[in-house]
């Protein structure tokens, strides 16, 4: 049949490209669909990746590709992807300009951070307001640091900061629902809680210098943490019928199965771990493990 695949995979980022490297190995034909937007687009450098530390996520991009398209059984199309449907042989995707049918499918989609409503923050987001420590914390250690965190989520994240930075204060942006036992132990070591409601982020080209807090109250800052709300970036797991955790990420089992079978997620759209690193695993397991599952169909 025209345009039949044995895999495809919906999101060419680091996840799908480790997906399609790990079949295009084992000779399995592969069609990689993509939108050329990944979620870590924001970030000038990527960290915590050995043999790819410091390098832009579109410099790991597009070396990645150009080695997973070295094997010829794996194509790669930008193209948005419109739906994807279960049919009694596999799964129909049909895209804006085609349609496309497998075996099976891979939803290396990811997920779309919502951003505040507060002027500066996507600007400075992932280059001076930071999600992960473990990404970017090396990169600020020891400066002015400026976690954005209320209750018992922001007083796990400011200790978590602390480990790269002793020089934190802690925004609630309102008035703090923090305990006074943990608002003490902060005090303790040095860490400011400051319930002012943040107003705007000014910054250089994306670097924060001092954020704008209610009450005629300006902070110099360094850098930023943050942690924002997110939704998926596409429905298809749900269309499809796959288990949603309350969390928000696709539920899969430790080899990347979702709860319909033939229909695996990998990626950002499944673990908070929001890594290259971690992505890049769980598209190899995938791809194995599907891999595996059409050779014992076939048997």
């Amino acid at each position: 049949m025209v345009n039949q695949y044995e895999v495809i995979i919906i999101g060419g980022s680091y996840s799908g490209l480790s997906s399609a490297m790990a079949l295009g190995r084992a000779l399995r034909k592969v069609l990689v669909l993509d939108t050329g937007k990944p979620c870590n687009r924001y970030t000038p450098h990527s960290h915590n990746f050995i043999t790819q530390d410091g390098e832009t996520p579109f410099e790991i991009f597009q070396k990645a590709k150009s080695q997973v398209l070295a094997y010829p059984t794996v194509d790669f199309r930008e193209n948005k992807v419109l739906t994807v449907l279960k049919t009694e042989e596999g799964f129909k995707v049909k895209t804006s300009d085609d349609s496309f049918f497998t075996k099976k499918i891979i939803l290396a989609t990811g997920i779309k951070d919502i951003f505040p409503d507060i002027k500066g923050f996507e600007d400075c987001w992932g280059k001076s307001i930071l999600h992960c420590p473990y990404c970017h914390g090396y990169e600020v250690r020891n400066q002015q640091i400026a976690v954005v965190g209320n209750g018992e989520i922001g007083y796990d994240f400011a200790k978590l900061i602390y480990q790269w930075s002793t020089n934190i204060v802690l925004l609630t942006d309102g008035k703090s629902t923090l305990s006074q036992e943990q608002t003490n132990k902060l005090i303790s070591k040095g860490i400011r809680v400051i319930e002012n409601t943040i107003e705007e982020y000014c910054h250089a080209e994306g670097q924060v210098t001092y954020i704008k807090l209610g009450e005629d109250m300006e902070l110099s800052v360094d850098a930023v943490f943050a942690r924002v709300p997110f939704q998926q970036s596409t429905s298809f797991a749900e269309d499809l019928g796959c288990t949603m955790l309350p969390s928000g990420y696709v539920q899969v089992d430790e080899m990347q199965r979702t709860s319909v079978r033939g229909v695996y997620a990998v990626g950002d759209s499944t673990s908070m771990m929001r890594s290259v690193s971690v992505a890049v695993a769980t598209g190899t397991k995938a791809g194995a493990m599907i891999n595996k599952e059409l050779i014992e169909e076939e048997f």
